[in-house]
């Protein structure tokens, strides 16, 4: 099981790259995140709406009222463009940090 303390600071890439493909609700999701993470990480509903706050607050997640699958009405949200090219930007952000953290890890110096 993977700690909040080690992804705390991932949350944004990951739900801006769920929010990619398509739109979603909180409960979808957390589902998602628990089923791609292989039960690895269950993201906390506290986390998650903190999260989607934040992100709306910054322009990059907008939501919009409709029904579910199951036919229960649910807040859904979807990646602003501005969403879409901070995304571009956490990436690289996370392609950097694994890289320097390989390097401690593997014992290399940073090249």
């Amino acid at each position: 099981m993977i700690g909040a303390d080690a992804i705390r600071g991932h949350i944004d890439l990951i739900l801006l790259a769920i929010l990619e493909t398509q739109p979603s609700y909180a409960y979808e999701i957390s589902k998602t995140i628990t089923g791609r993470s292989r039960g690895e990480y269950v993201i906390k509903q506290t986390t998650l709406y903190t999260a989607v706050k934040r992100l709306q607050s910054q322009g990059l997640l907008d939501s919009y009222e409709d029904a579910s699958p199951s036919g229960k009405p649910r807040t859904y949200y979807r990646l602003t463009p501005d969403g879409l090219d901070q995304l571009g930007v956490k990436r690289e952000e996370w392609r950097s940090t694994r890289a320097l953290v390989d390097h401690f890890t593997e014992g290399k110096d940073a090249s």
